[in-house]
């Protein structure tokens, strides 16, 4: 809920992973956006996951030219997921807007999402309109996005990605949450509130080269999957069922026809091989699926931190005591 006062403030909170080529014009049209909003009070909170390029450098003198940037530096690559609740667990605002720093995600689209929470709303979601994405990047998105609006226990907009607008409500409940294996898009769905929603047409990269490569991404697709849905073993379950009936019913079938004396063709050993193949297949994929959700469990007993901070630039360490996600702070804030 927007503040009765005058004055409110907004953190917009940046992950950042090797985005040399785009920092220095995000920021210009950060601070361009900003401008036209002369009524709140803005911080950016850059949060570098482990960049090996210039990046930090590029942060660090936006931070020098203007205190309204901050940095945290993350002790190492801890992926997306962890470096926006990094951002979230030490933003302090009356929102906070969540973005990527490719400038796929628009920041001439910020006043939109601040006037829909002006208006009452507590979550504003960005939805794409249309992506230009090519090739197999792209229907591999549109894949997953439409395989997990499936197979997601409770409604998961489809095309929603972490590009939106939180009232801090629902910050300080994202940050009660204490898992670790984390769908940011569908925990912002999880925590419900008055939501909202506006659409975008979602640009290509603005320079440089995706930094998520398959392998995470096929990573956090699964965390997607198993953290919302228990499908995938119900799925198996009735599998297994159905397999189970058909045996029953077959053998029904020749212990009948033995019976009456009726001659049954010799199914022969392609057909036995065939049987076995397909049974092991069903079996280690069931297995597999358990493995999953049992590996997951073990990430969450194990109580490691979600991520470690080694510096911070310009920001207080958080202090909303039992609101921040699991995480560990190696050092108090540097000078510039």
């Amino acid at each position: 809920m927007v503040p009765g006062g005058a004055h409110l403030k907004i953190a917009v909170v940046v992950p950042v992973f090797n985005e040399q080529e785009n920092l220095r014009e995000l920021y210009r049209r950060l601070r361009g956006v900003f401008e036209k909003l002369q009524d709140i009070t803005w911080q950016v909170v850059y949060v570098n996951d482990g960049s090996n390029d210039s990046s930090i450098e590029i942060m660090l003198e936006q931070c020098r030219e203007d205190p309204r940037f901050s940095v945290i530096d993350l002790s190492r690559n801890f992926g997306h997921q962890a470096a926006i609740s990094a951002g979230l667990a030490h933003a302090s605002a009356d929102a906070v807007i969540l973005m990527d720093a490719d400038l796929q995600d628009p920041p001439e689209i910020i006043p939109e999402l601040v006037k829909h929470w002006r208006q009452g709303a507590e979550v504003v979601r960005a939805e794409r309109r249309t992506r230009k994405e090519k090739g197999l990047r792209r229907f591999g998105f549109e894949t997953f996005h439409r395989v997990f609006t499936w197979i997601s226990d409770f409604p998961i907009p489809s095309q929603s990605g972490i590009f939106g607008l939180l009232d801090i409500k629902a910050v300080e409940e994202l940050n009660r949450l204490p898992e670790k294996n984390r769908y940011l898009p569908g925990l912002r769905s999880w925590v419900g509130f008055r939501q909202e929603v506006i659409y975008y047409d979602r640009e290509d990269r603005a320079a440089g080269e995706p930094k998520q490569t398959l392998r995470r991404l096929i990573r956090y697709a699964l965390d997607a999957i198993f953290s919302f849905s228990y499908k995938p073993l119900r799925l198996m379950t009735g599998i297994g069922a159905c397999i189970s009936i058909g045996g029953f019913v077959l053998a029904c079938v020749f212990v009948v026809k033995r019976l009456w004396g009726i001659e049954t063709a010799q199914t022969g050993f392609t057909t036995l091989i065939t049987m076995i193949l397909f049974l092991g297949g069903v079996q280690l994929v069931a297995i597999g699926l358990v493995g999953e959700y049992m590996a997951r469990i073990y990430d969450e007993v194990k109580q490691r931190p979600l991520y470690i901070v080694s510096k911070l630039y310009g920001i207080e360490p958080p202090n909303r005591s039992g609101s921040a996600p699991s995480s560990h702070s190696a050092s108090q804030q540097d000078r510039f």
